[in-house]
């Protein structure tokens, strides 16, 4: 069996909308997991024009994905930082504080859309903010950062049905020990700026984390929890999140790069982080405040 769920902002999913297309489709009864939000049902299987419905609702604002029913619920989730629990992307706030924001902003675009190597976009933006204060790491939190729409939510309910959270990112670690605290996350992984005297030097500290470490941080926490990478529901934006992706029972395309999209079957673009509570089956009504 396959479960078709339809995700819009709030007060934007129409009725009539799904049950046109529960009844195109010959699908079971609609079962509303959020009025005017989220709605599901059931389907004994993916429709030959999935992408091209999926295509039609997009210019709807409407988020339609189509993915088998046993399993949904996970227990552990992976999640990108930058773009993803967050809206900005730590590197392009460092490099607009040091003055060269457009130049950097241009080399983040195409590296999260896989037209660069990460390894190399990263060394190249980081080193354009050497001689940057490392005290601009905090004023850069502190006035610069901001959560992703229900990405509490997202955490607080996972975590009380007893999931696993693990923040990974090709950012930094000064970032994501902050994000992680603040939305509680159960542990993170980054790459480390260099700092001496007190100033970036415009280097990593080697090795550098981009695509493989998060596919190994994947594989070493599911290992560790034991639990199954069918269990695992990773979220990402960009080309050096398709590793864990591709791997995760669960893999989400949130907000992505076209590249990102392209390569993944479960994609939100309308919704915000709680659509991904919504793909597990989870009702509105389940959630739980962080």
């Amino acid at each position: 069996m396959f479960t078709a769920t339809l995700i819009a902002r709030p007060g934007h999913l129409d009725a009539a909308l799904v049950t046109s297309l529960r009844n195109a489709w010959g699908g079971g009864d609609a079962h509303w997991l959020a009025a005017g939000e989220a709605a599901e049902f059931a389907l004994h299987a993916v429709p030959a024009n999935r992408w091209e419905v999926w295509s039609d609702l997009q210019g709807q604002g409407v988020d339609l994905a189509v993915q088998p029913t046993e399993g949904r619920k996970k227990a552990m989730l992976l999640a990108d930082m930058d773009s993803t629990m967050i809206r900005q992307e730590c590197i392009d706030e460092l490099a607009a504080e040091a003055g060269v924001g457009a130049r950097v902003s241009e080399i983040t675009a195409r590296a999260m859309n896989g037209e660069l190597d990460f390894e190399g976009a990263l060394t190249a933006r980081v080193g354009l903010l050497a001689g940057l204060d490392a005290a601009v790491i905090g004023r850069v939190l502190e006035t610069r950062i901001t959560l992703m729409p229900g990405g509490p939510v997202l955490l607080a309910t996972m975590k009380a049905k007893g999931a696993y959270a693990a923040l990974v990112s090709g950012g930094f670690t000064a970032f994501t020990a902050a994000i992680a605290a603040r939305l509680g996350f159960d542990e993170h992984r980054a790459n480390t700026l260099e700092v001496a005297d007190d100033r970036l030097t415009g280097h990593v500290v080697p090795p550098i984390l981009g695509r493989a470490a998060k596919v190994t941080a994947l594989e070493e926490i599911t290992a560790r929890l034991g639990l199954p990478e069918s269990a695992v529901l990773a979220v990402g934006d960009g080309a050096n999140d398709l590793g864990m992706l591709g791997r995760a029972g669960m893999g989400v395309a949130l907000h992505a790069k076209p590249s990102v999209q392209a390569a993944c079957d479960l994609r939100i673009n309308h919704g915000d982080l709680t659509a991904l509570l919504f793909l597990q089956g989870y009702a509105a009504s389940e959630f739980v405040a962080p």
